[in-house]
C-alpha cells in the first residue's frame, strides 16, 4: 500500500513535468498556425508576383507567350536595353524632383497646418473635415479636375490670375510645356497629400505632453526654440513614419501622371511607374517592363532598410 502511495507523487511530478514541457511546444505551434494564413497571403500576392517579375526581366516575354507558355532566356539584354535607353534615364530623373519636390511640398505644409490646428479655435474640426476632401477624392478625379483648372486657354487658374493682371492674355501653360508640366504635377500631388501629412502629424502633436510647452514658457524660450527644441525632437517617430509612407505612395504613382498629361509634353513628366506601364502594356514588352519595375522595387527596398536602420539607431538610444 505505501509502495503505491509513495508512486502516485511520483508520475504526478513526472506528467507535470511533461506537461510544462510540452506547453511551449503547443504555443509555438499554435503560433506557427495564427501565422500560418498571413505568411500564405503574403506569399501568394506578394511573393510570387516578385519572383516571377524578377524572372520576367531576364526573358523574351511577348504576348505571344500568354498563349505558348514559352519565354525564352536572353541574360541581361532587357536590362542592357533598359539602362541605355535615355527616356529611363530621364525618367529616374524626373522620379527622384516630382519624390522629393512632392515631400518637401507636403510635409511643410501638412506639419504647419497640423501646428495651426493644434491652437484649437471654434470651427477647427469643420475646416480640418473640409481640407480631408482631397485626400478622400480617387486620384485619378482630383487629376482630371486639376487638369480642367491647370487649362491653358480655359482653366480656372489663369482666368483667376489673369483677372489680377499676373498672367498674360494667352495664360500659362500648366500642362502643355516641357518646362512647367512637371512642376504643374508635383503642384497637383502635393494638394493630393497635404491632408494626409497633417492628420498624421496633428495625432502625434497631441501626444505631446502640455506641461513640457508649459515648463519651456516658464524658462523663457520663445515660439521657435520651442518648436525646434520641444516639437521637432518629441514628434520625430511620426516624422519618420510620415516620410517614410510619403515616399512609398509617391515614388511609383502612375494614375495622377497619366491623368494629368500621359508622361508627355515631350516626355517630360515621364517617371519610372509611367515607363513601365508604356514598356509592358503599350510596346508590349514585358520583359523590360519587369526590368523597370524590379528598379522601382530595389528603390523602394533601400528606402525601407535606411528606415528600419534608423528605427533600430532610435531605439538603442532610447534604451
Amino acid at each position: 500500500m505505501s509502495t503505491i502511495t509513495s508512486i502516485a507523487p511520483a508520475t504526478a511530478t513526472r506528467d507535470r513535468h511533461t506537461s510544462v514541457r510540452r506547453t511551449p511546444r503547443r504555443r509555438r505551434l499554435l503560433g506557427g498556425l495564427f501565422v500560418a494564413p498571413a505568411l500564405a497571403y503574403m506569399g501568394l500576392f506578394f511573393g510570387y508576383p516578385l519572383v516571377h517579375n524578377i524572372v520576367m526581366s531576364f526573358q523574351h516575354y511577348t504576348p505571344k507567350t500568354y498563349f505558348t507558355g514559352e519565354a525564352p532566356f536572353n541574360g541581361l539584354d532587357n536590362w542592357r536595353a533598359v539602362f541605355s535607353n535615355e527616356l529611363f534615364r530621364d525618367a529616374l530623373w524626373h522620379t527622384v524632383v516630382f519624390t522629393v519636390g512632392s515631400l518637401l511640398g507636403q510635409f511643410t505644409i501638412g506639419l504647419a497646418l497640423a501646428v495651426f490646428f493644434s491652437r484649437r479655435f471654434r470651427l477647427s474640426g469643420l475646416v480640418r473635415a473640409v481640407l480631408l476632401l482631397p485626400w478622400l477624392v480617387p486620384m485619378v478625379v482630383s487629376a482630371v479636375v486639376w487638369r480642367r483648372i491647370l487649362d491653358q486657354e480655359h482653366g480656372m487658374l489663369n482666368t483667376a490670375l489673369h483677372a489680377v493682371g499676373l498672367v498674360p492674355a494667352d495664360g500659362v501653360p500648366w500642362l502643355n510645356s516641357p518646362g512647367v508640366a512637371l512642376l504643374s504635377a508635383i503642384m497637383v500631388n502635393i494638394w493630393i497629400g497635404i491632408p494626409f501629412n497633417m492628420v498624421i502629424l496633428y495625432g502625434g502633436l497631441q501626444e505631446i505632453p502640455r506641461d513640457v510647452y508649459e515648463a519651456a514658457a516658464l524658462d523663457g524660450s520663445g515660439a521657435w526654440r520651442t518648436f525646434r527644441s520641444i516639437t521637432l525632437p518629441m514628434l520625430r517617430p511620426v516624422i519618420t513614419v510620415v516620410l517614410v509612407l510619403g515616399f512609398m505612395s509617391t515614388v511609383k504613382i502612375l494614375d495622377l501622371i497619366l491623368a494629368l498629361t500621359s508622361g508627355g509634353p515631350a516626355d517630360s513628366t515621364q517617371t519610372l511607374g509611367t515607363v513601365t506601364y508604356q514598356l509592358s502594356f503599350l510596346q508590349l514588352d514585358f520583359g523590360q517592363g519587369a526590368v523597370v519595375g524590379n528598379v522601382l522595387i530595389l528603390i523602394s527596398a533601400a528606402f525601407a532598410l535606411l528606415y528600419l536602420r534608423a528605427n533600430r539607431a532610435e531605439f538603442s538610444k532610447g534604451k
